[in-house]
């Protein structure tokens, strides 16, 4: 991240006086502030006047002098509210010449009242004073000598012409005194108000740097993070977690259950009893079934977790369990490489006693057959041994581009004759001619055959053997997949999750080593096996191939 993303610093290190043209909105605010002023002022006086009848209120001296100085100071404060507005010109330079604008129609309007009695006079102190707080040092003093100067003459020219006595020069006196002395305290303040939208600006320029490289940190953390508020809508989501749940991150402000439904389920289900029911952990499918992820909920701030704010975790299960599985897979590798010689030996004899059972003359037809199964499981057992063996070492076989088709019908009539089914109990359905994966072929029969046994046991429970095989593509990525559907009684839900860990199992006399061995399989060849309850009842194993666009990176 460049420091051009950064929000830029308008105030420098110049000097105080020079904030003023570094930061002009304070100067136009004031600038507009006294323009409003300046109207109603204008427009009052005009009003007094024209209401006040015979006993005029002011400009009993000149009337008419009052009310053209009057009126054309109106209308300098119209245009003046336009050309601040648009901003035409530099704020010092509009500044200035309305200040020398107020100090001239103050004095006229002044002299045609009566001069220093009528009091207008104090009005010089609003505009001087306000001038003060935006103009650079030597110009408040200036205006400040202009306008005690003006007052003067405009007592001086009264008296000649008889409209005064010489006592008023002490009240013209008193005032240019007080036009100096609000000149100079109003600089002192204005640029301690000039410093201080100065940090307000520089801090707000700070927090802005802050939340973009927050957003910046937040978006592109490995972990997948989503932020909801208390009616369980999008907060915040980084890319991380949108890419798992296939969204985008303009999916903020919108509703959970808009983007991932069962995760919107659990979360309301745990809002209701945060603490004793439901546990802060769950798991679900993403949406085109490629990747199981694991979400944890966790409140937001001391508010109650019902009611307020969540994070929520979401991680990649097949990375979770990835680095877990390398530490029971060395585990594993250690323990096949140890018995491996003492499992050769009894299956090489056993296939050696076969061999010798098949070469006597005395074994019809039917004993024949039982001889071939021991030879053929006595193989498959030997080449069993060798694909842990391959485990331990992580080894990637031979894969090669299989057109699937009369691969699985091979398949289906080896393991229909083995397993001694009926036709139809195994079937393989919606397949095309071309469909292609990239796979270790002696890895695909081994985890199909496990996946078919373990349909079949599952099935056999229930009184009933229907077993399908089905390919597709998955709609994001366009990777190709087989399933393996069954009608038995299914997985439980609270086991779903450990079904893939070595050496769990469900049912008596089983080893556990099944489905991990054949989720390791599907790993070696860039391929991924998954889980999903058949809502009919039943189970689907998906093997999600490599993807196609990437089999030439495989093969090197």
């Amino acid at each position: 991240m460049t420091d051009s993303n950064f929000v830029a610093n308008p105030a420098g290190q110049n000097a105080p006086d020079d904030l003023a043209a570094e930061q002009p909105d304070l100067t136009w605010r004031v600038l507009g502030t006294l323009n409003i002023f300046r109207i109603f002022l204008a427009a009052g006086l005009l009003i007094l006047f024209f209401a006040s009848g015979d006993d005029l209120l002011f400009g009993e001296s000149h009337p008419r002098v009052f009310a053209t100085t009057a009126a054309i100071y109106l209308c300098c404060a119209i245009g003046a509210y336009y050309l601040i507005s648009r901003r035409l010109f530099t704020p010092g330079a509009q500044a200035a010449a309305y200040v020398s604008i107020d100090i001239l129609a103050v004095v006229l309007l002044m002299h045609a009242s009566g001069g220093i009695a009528s009091g207008l006079g104090g009005l010089l102190v609003i505009f001087v004073g306000g001038g003060s707080l935006v103009l650079p040092l030597r110009f408040p003093l200036f205006t400040a000598a202009v306008a005690s100067i003006a007052v003067l003459a405009e007592q001086l020219l009264s008296q000649f012409s008889g409209e005064t006595s010489s006592a008023s020069f002490t009240a013209a006196g008193v005032l240019g005194v007080i036009i100096f002395g609000i000149a100079l305290a109003a600089r002192p303040l204005g640029r301690r108000i000039q410093a201080s939208e100065a940090l307000a600006i520089q801090r707000g320029v700070d927090l802005a740097n802050l939340a973009e490289l927050n957003e910046y940190i937040v978006q592109h953390l490995r972990e997948s993070i989503i932020v909801l508020d208390a009616d369980n809508r999008i907060r915040l989501i980084n890319e991380s977690a949108a890419g798992l749940l296939g969204s985008d991150k303009e999916v903020r402000g919108k509703p959970l259950g808009s983007v991932a439904p069962g995760l919107a389920s659990f979360i309301g289900h745990w809002r209701r009893d945060p603490r004793k029911k439901h546990s802060p952990d769950f798991s679900l499918t993403s949406p085109d079934n490629n990747l199981r992820i694991n979400a944890h909920v966790a409140p937001l701030g001391s508010s109650d977790a019902g009611k307020g704010p969540v994070l929520i975790f979401l991680e990649d299960a097949s990375l979770i369990n990835a680095r877990i599985q390398q530490s029971k897979l060395a585990s594993l590798g250690r323990l096949s490489a140890s018995i491996a010689h003492e499992i050769r030996n009894p299956v090489g004899a056993m296939s050696h006693a076969g061999q010798l059972l098949a070469e006597s003359e005395n074994l019809d037809g039917h004993d024949k057959r039982l001889t071939e199964i021991i030879q053929s499981h006595a193989d498959r057992v030997s080449h069993i041994i060798d694909n842990v063996l391959q485990l331990s070492r992580r080894d990637h076989g031979r894969a090669e581009v299989l057109t699937l088709k009369p691969w699985l019908e091979d398949f289906v009539s080896e393991f229909t004759r083995t397993q001694e089914l009926f036709e139809g109990q195994l079937s393989i359905v919606e397949i095309d001619d071309e469909f292609s994966v990239r796979v270790d072929t002696s890895h695909l029969r081994q985890v199909l055959w496990n996946l078919c046994d373990n349909a079949l046991k599952y099935a056999s429970d229930q009184g009933g053997i229907q077993i399908e095989l089905r390919t597709n593509r998955t709609q994001r990525g366009n990777r190709p997949y087989l399933e393996v559907l069954d009608h038995g009684r299914g997985v439980p839900a609270e086991i779903a999750d450990k079904i893939f860990e070595p050496f769990f199992t469900a049912q008596s006399g089983g080893t556990g080593l099944g489905l991990f061995i054949s989720r390791e399989l599907c790993e070696l060849n860039g391929a991924t096996l998954v889980f999903e309850p058949r809502p009919e009842g039943g189970s689907i194993f998906r093997i999600i191939f490599a993807d196609p666009q990437r089999w030439e990176s495989l093969d090197s």
